[in-house]
């Protein structure tokens, strides 16, 4: 017999993904800049931010989280301010952890091109339940 005092998620669907994206490039799309190495070998570029936002498509209450990206460079490098508010843009968005990790890896490799990248989406616990997401290209 099904639980009566849970509503939540009744008639939830993810929100066209194609959507977000266009969403979040009007609000704050990522800027980035060019890049050349002097020296031999691989410059990985550490990223985190401790203050990602999303909301719980669910309950409507709101997600925390870090997220941390590493990647190596090709010829453009992302630029942080950018960054800041593209993970900003987020604080309005119903979207699964995991869809969050989809969603941010595609607009970062879309816009860096990197050789190598690694996200890691780091939420905090709720309902006693934690969530970490990674995604890795050409590593």
């Amino acid at each position: 017999m099904p639980n009566k005092l849970y509503r939540e998620n009744k008639d939830y669907k993810q929100i066209d993904l194609g959507k977000i994206r266009r969403d979040l490039a009007k609000k704050a799309s990522l800027a980035t800049f060019k890049f050349k190495p002097i020296t031999p070998g691989e410059q990985w570029i550490h990223i985190t931010s401790p203050e990602l936002t999303a909301i719980c498509p669910f309950s409507d209450y709101p997600d925390f989280g870090t997220i941390t990206f590493h990647y190596v460079p090709d010829k453009i490098c992302l630029e942080l301010k950018s960054f800041k508010l593209y993970i900003n843009a987020f604080r309005d968005v119903k979207i699964f952890h995991e869809t969050l990790t989809e969603v941010i890896f595609a607009d970062f490799l879309a816009a860096v091109k990197p050789k190598k990248a690694h996200i890691i989406v780091n939420m905090n616990p709720r309902g006693n339940v934690k969530t970490v997401c990674e995604k890795k290209f050409k590593c």
